[in-house]
């Protein structure tokens, strides 16, 4: 808890895992009432690492749409939002909905730069070839 802000964070993968189970043991509302709408704050890390299937894209539309105005909520993905439906069983009308009500008073913050995992292997003398940016191919010459 910071600054008397009730908090709780997950990655997506595990909430999934989490919203499934309490799915399949029809405790989905005490769930939502305990973990999804308790905190002041959800934070739900790497949307998009993994996809999800279409009941599981069901469910997070679900945590999206019961705190929508109810609740504040940071979620966290390297993906930008036109590769979300991918991620979502390729439900477009869905990941429109939840975009949707996700955007509507939302701070987008975009970060760009070096990852701090590989700037910290870096500082330590381990060199990543993946830590050096992408250069723009210049044929000999200058131009074609």
């Amino acid at each position: 808890m910071m600054a008397g802000i009730k908090t709780r964070f997950v990655t997506a993968a595990d909430l999934m895992l989490q919203l499934t189970a309490a799915h399949r043991q029809e405790r989905l509302k005490e769930y939502f009432s305990r973990v999804v709408m308790a905190p002041g704050l959800l934070v739900i890390d790497e949307i998009g690492y993994l996809p999800f299937g279409r009941d599981e894209a069901n469910l997070f539309f679900n945590v999206v749409a019961k705190r929508y105005e109810q609740g504040s909520l940071i979620l966290t993905s390297n993906l930008p939002f036109t590769q979300w439906a991918g991620t979502f069983a390729d439900d477009q009308t869905l990941t429109a909905a939840m975009l949707d009500r996700l955007l509507h008073h939302a701070h987008i913050v975009q970060m760009t730069g070096e990852s701090y995992r590989l700037k910290d292997k870096r500082k330590a003398g381990i060199k990543s070839s993946r830590a050096e940016p992408a250069r723009k191919y210049e044929p000999e010459g200058g131009q074609n």
